[in-house]
């Protein structure tokens, strides 16, 4: 499954199916413990966040919050820069990371084309300066004043600038969605995979939820879209004393061109209609019960229910039920007083049909195909042998190891998708930490967040393929940049596991919900010690 998942030999989801063939048959595990697998809670969260995120589509939500950032941030490029990936990451939160790419794409473009003119001529002008016929074609005479007082190679050199800034536009896109999935547990599939794993090793650990994965993850996003920031901004040009102080010159009439540009389509968008009301409201209140479920540092509102009845699934299908009954229009109330009055038109806030046709239902069948791979690993001893041939990176101090994993896993989803990454990996991973007497959390949460640190290649992820896609980027552009990246991501996750994480989740002792496994190791070796002591006395 693992070869077939890394060369895709054969669809993703037919290869998740392959568990429903083979194990039962081969005798690893009856099929009445296995299909279970394929739509445990944690796939009943997922679809919850792509329902409420194919809503926040469907209404263009999505495009109002990205532009009202961007008339907040400004329009130097080091600061749009920032605009953009601030705005990724937050939608791809709750989005997916490839839906946030495509829809931040053609805004970032739009912008550009406002600031340096057609690509097609910036791209002739870093070749041959000298072309105004090129200039007027592509009516560019507004630039032609700009060109009499600037010899050919200024010309040449400022727009080779502009070409490297409109790189850093479309690059820092992809990575910004990439690390914003990281945030929440619905953003991205890995963690899902994290709690589905959680619940099969360890079904006593309830450490993490909604609320206590977003108070480790989100301040770990927030530090390495800032360093990511800084890489980029510096190393696509957007970072120099134009960052804060205010030229009269030509770029400044640029940027004052784009700056019209965003205000005025966020002006075309008008003020906020009931629909878009509504599902922010709904947003709000899906994220504020996820988040007050079972925070851990005060007591949620799951108490008042029974114990261990009420789960993040749960919350999620109560909230997104509502949505396909609620009215995208403000009812109209007269008819109540005069039947024969118009009534408004009946439209829910979602429709089955675009629920059918916005969820990645191969998505959901891969997760199951994860959980179903690492129930037979578990049962059937195959991580706990593995497990056992890793025991010389016990010798490894536990800070050195969690970024060991971390760059091995950021590594190896480069080649791989980071769905079947993690579900390859966590098994051992978590067998690994048994072995060696660690919190299993301080090496399984590092890999699951690795798993998205994918940014070196085009087809690591469908973000970056979206982006070099558009052809203004090359392979060695994005080597360049993620090798970089990545090296910032394992040194921001060992940072927040060191710190942070080790008040949030007791990391430096040994949990009580781990030991069951660990005892049954070590009764195991004491009864064979006892009985060599027992012989050796024969």
């Amino acid at each position: 499954m693992a070869m077939f998942w890394c060369t895709e030999a054969l669809p993703l989801a037919v290869t998740a199916m392959l568990p429903v063939c083979l194990f039962p048959t081969l005798g690893i595990l009856p099929s009445k413990k296995l299909c279970p697998q394929y739509f445990l809670e944690t796939n009943f969260l997922f679809l919850s966040g792509l329902l409420m995120a194919s809503s926040i589509e469907e209404w263009g939500l999505h495009r109002r919050i990205a532009l009202k950032v961007l008339t907040i941030v400004g329009v130097k490029p080091a600061w749009l820069i920032l605009g953009m990936m601030l705005t990724s990451s937050f939608l791809s939160m709750w989005l997916s990371n490839t839906a946030t790419t495509a829809m931040m794409l053609p805004i970032a473009n739009a912008i550009l084309e406002s600031l340096f003119g057609d690509l097609e001529t910036l791209k002739q002008k870093c070749k041959s300066p000298d072309d105004p016929e090129g200039d007027i074609i592509n009516g560019r005479t507004d630039k032609m004043e700009q060109s009499d007082m600037m010899t050919s190679e200024e010309i040449q050199l400022e727009s080779q600038y502009q070409l490297k800034v409109w790189k850093g536009f479309l690059i820092c896109i992809p990575y910004a969605a990439s690390i914003g999935g990281t945030a929440t547990l619905t953003g991205t599939a890995p963690n899902l995979i994290l709690i589905g794993q959680l619940k099969s090793h360890f079904p006593d650990c309830d450490l993490i939820n909604f609320g206590s994965w977003f108070a480790f993850a989100f301040p770990l996003m927030l530090i390495f879209l800032f360093f990511g920031w800084i890489w980029i901004s510096y190393l696509y040009g957007g970072l120099n004393t134009r960052l804060c102080f205010k030229k009269s010159d030509h770029r400044a009439e640029a940027e004052a061109r784009a700056r019209a540009l965003i205000e005025d389509d966020y002006r075309k968008l008008g003020p906020l209609n009931f629909a878009e009301g509504a599902i922010s409201f709904f947003f709000a209140l899906f994220a504020i019960l996820l988040f007050t479920r079972d925070p851990k540092f005060f007591s949620g509102w799951s108490v008042f229910f029974k114990k261990g009845y009420v789960s993040d699934a749960v919350t999620g299908v109560i909230i997104v039920s509502i949505l396909f009954f609620f009215p995208s229009q403000k009812p109209s109330l007269s008819w109540w007083f005069d039947p024969k009055a118009s009534n408004t038109p009946y439209v829910p806030l979602l429709s089955w049909k675009k629920a059918q046709e916005s969820v990645p239902w191969n998505i959901i069948l891969l997760l199951g195909g994860g959980f179903a791979m690492a129930k037979a690993c578990e049962e059937s001893g195959l991580a706990s042998w593995i497990g056992g041939h890793l025991q010389p990176l016990a010798e490894v101090p536990p800070a050195a190891a969690v970024m060991l994993i971390t760059a091995f896993l950021a590594g190896f989803t480069e080649f791989a998708s980071n769905t079947a990454t993690i579900i390859i990996f966590l098994p051992v991973i978590a067998e690994l930490a048994i072995r060696v007497s660690i919190n299993p959390l301080y090496f399984m949460i590092p890999a699951t967040v690795g798993c998205s640190y994918a940014f070196m290649l085009p087809v690591s992820t469908p973000p970056n393929s979206i982006a070099f896609a558009s052809g203004h980027l090359m392979v060695k552009d994005m080597v360049k940049t993620g090798f970089v990246m990545n090296i910032l991501g394992v040194l921001s996750v060992a940072l927040a596991m060191n710190t942070w994480g080790v008040a949030m989740f007791d990391l430096h002792s040994y949990p009580e919900w781990a030991r069951p496994i660990n005892k049954t190791a070590l009764l195991t070796g004491v009864h064979f010690s006892s009985v060599q002591s027992v012989n050796a006395t024969l």
